[in-house]
């Protein structure tokens, strides 16, 4: 098969499309013949070097996919070789062909093509764990997503809203801007021109965020904290604005305020197969419904991987951008 390689860490010109071995599903795992991934920050980092795949993981670029099972490995049940399916992976999506533990695996949506759904695995199941099963947003809450263009952005306003909350978000221009109000963003922040702190407060009457969904880190962190509300929960999921930031432990301790920072990558398979199992029976009902739907800006030939690399890095994308495997 071909995947995409990383000879040596660089720019986008590092990445090769290059003939490699097959994978071989493991016990408890299936094979799947790659329809498309998705591009993600986290790839970003891994071919600069930053962001080394796990102990046993592929180590190709890629956390998620979609296709079609070509074979099954020992142990496993419930899947059938030619299901359309997309899943969760620790790499190997930038390929035709990947091993995926049965646990990550989820059945094309109704609804969509096997294709669309390569956009959903990684978002979803990001969203889904940290506002819903860390933060617990409520219907009522007023729910804070930094880069609310982004794929994660763009998928956590319509669950926010599916469930009766209420979402502020912040980006870069007015068009971005727009195109979350479409998806049902209710407070817009443009973080270039206003302060999301003023902003916020402002929109909630002085109350402030109850969850914040932060991408960017330490940059953010001072910020956030005065943004939440009382009882608030500030849910970290990225480091694009630094690693390391002043927390002011007495202005969290007087909103009662709780910080969540994860990532999925290296989660033990348990703890991924959990979040798949719930995203299936919360989400997936969702999205047949038409209530949730990915954000595709534009879909790439895998092999010209190094031109959707340059688009997400220059974040001229709103929503999720595609790599299809050629034929």
């Amino acid at each position: 098969m071909h995947a995409i390689t990383i000879p040596e860490p660089g720019g986008p010109e590092a990445l090769l499309w290059n003939e490699v071995p097959d994978p071989v599903p493991g016990e408890g795992e299936v094979l799947v013949e790659v329809a498309a991934g998705a591009v993600n920050r986290a790839d970003i980092l891994q071919r600069q070097g930053f962001y080394d795949p796990p102990p046993g993981a592929s180590p190709y670029p890629g956390l998620e996919c979609s296709g079609r099972i070509a074979a099954l490995g020992t142990g496993v049940s419930g899947w059938a070789v030619g299901d359309e399916v997309c899943a969760l992976l620790s790499g190997g999506g930038y390929a035709e062909k990947v091993a995926v533990p049965a646990g990550q695996l989820l059945p094309v949506p109704e609804g969509l093509d096997v294709r669309q759904a390569a956009a959903l695995p990684e978002v979803v199941c990001t969203v889904w764990s940290n506002v819903f099963m860390i933060a617990h947003l409520r219907p009522g809450e007023t729910l804070l997503v930094h880069g609310g263009a982004s794929g994660i952005g763009t998928m956590a306003i319509q669950l926010a809203k599916a469930v009766g909350a209420r979402v502020a978000v912040t980006a870069g221009s007015a068009e971005k801007l727009r195109r979350c109000a479409e998806l049902g963003a209710d407070i817009l922040v443009n973080y270039r021109e206003q302060d999301f702190v003023d902003e916020v407060k402002k929109a909630t009457d002085g109350a402030g965020a109850d969850v914040i969904l932060d991408n960017m880190g330490a940059k953010y962190l001072d910020r956030n904290v005065r943004a939440l509300a009382v009882n608030g929960r500030l849910a970290i999921i990225g480091m694009q604005g630094g690693v390391k930031g002043e927390l002011n432990i007495g202005a969290l301790l007087s909103k009662r305020a709780a910080i969540s920072a994860t990532s999925l990558r290296a989660r033990p398979l348990e703890e991924k197969a959990a979040i798949v199992a719930a995203v299936r029976e919360h989400v997936w009902p969702l999205v047949a419904g038409g209530h949730v739907r990915p954000v595709v800006d534009r879909e790439f030939p895998m092999p010209d991987a190094a031109a959707a690399h340059r688009l997400v890095e220059d974040s001229g994308h709103v929503g999720k951008v595609l790599l299809v495997t050629p034929g």
